[in-house]
């Protein structure tokens, strides 16, 4: 189908009723794995990146192999840079090819992330581009640091920066986290439908490693559209390392296949639920 902007796939998403699942990569296995999963279950998705990452899987060398597998698959698949912390990456995350860009400014007073995220929004239509923005924080950030109080998001804020941004997906935090949870995450739907109400763009989950099937559904059913999905994969493709490992006879091939069969297993797992039994 193409590389397609992340609103397109939103939009479809909610008018059906089916979670698109954003998958995090961080090299060739992952990419391999999370098309393989999107063709054999023919469900959309989302490829991304968080500038968190980037020390690791440098910008200009992992988005080409993102924006080629995405072009070549043959299902609709949105390449977003994720949690861009500052407008010089976002930039040139757009420069490159990306369809969507988040702007993550949840840490600052509502004012001055409504203030960011506007000007992110207009450098991003310069490009056809989609934006995601967050209200509310997440207690621990995509790189596993920070404490794990949650600051919730207040929905009056989710709807002012709506309204004096127009992006595209807000974040919302309901009691998620990013990184696997220690104990079973008490999401607050509350929050969530309420948020919902206020305004006509799809809301986004992160922190989707480890919450349950049943909340995953039931987050889709009151408003997520779109699903971070970043920890799970990364630790299914080390554990298959390890495993590889272990083996007497190794080949780096070999290795790199039983990685990119871990990332399709756990990929096509959470897209098997957020497709919510709908046909494509």
């Amino acid at each position: 189908m193409s590389l397609v902007p992340m609103k397109d796939l939103l939009i479809r998403g909610e008018e059906k009723g089916y979670g698109v699942g954003a998958f995090s990569v961080a090299d060739m296995e992952m990419i391999l794995g999370a098309v393989k999963a999107a063709e054999e279950l023919n469900v959309p998705m989302i490829l991304q990146i968080a500038q968190v990452r980037l020390p690791f899987s440098p910008l200009d060398k992992i988005a080409p192999m993102m924006i080629a597998a995405a072009e070549n698959a043959k299902v609709p698949v949105g390449v977003h840079f994720d949690h861009g912390l500052d407008k010089e990456m976002i930039k040139e995350a757009l420069d490159l090819g990306f369809t969507s860009v988040m702007i993550d400014a949840s840490k600052l007073p509502i004012s001055e992330n409504i203030k960011i995220t506007a000007e992110v929004k207009k450098l991003a239509e310069r490009y056809g581009a989609s934006v995601e923005a967050e209200v509310g924080q997440l207690g621990v950030s995509e790189d596993g640091s920070g404490d794990c109080s949650k600051i919730h998001s207040d929905p009056k804020e989710v709807k002012l920066l709506y309204e004096e941004t127009g992006v595209d997906a807000i974040a919302l935090s309901i009691g998620n986290q990013h990184g696997f949870y220690k104990a079973a995450p008490k999401l607050n739907f509350e929050i969530l439908e309420e948020a919902n109400s206020l305004v006509p763009v799809p809301l986004v989950l992160h922190g989707g490693s480890g919450i349950s099937d049943e909340d995953f559904r039931k987050c889709i059913s009151k408003g997520i559209t779109k699903i971070n999905v970043a920890t799970a994969t990364f630790s299914a493709v080390k554990e298959a390392a390890a495993f590889y490992l272990k083996n007497e006879k190794t080949d780096y091939f070999s290795m790199s296949d039983a990685m990119t069969n871990a990332a399709y297993e756990n990929i096509k797992r959470h897209m098997q639920v957020f497709s919510m039994d709908k046909q494509f």
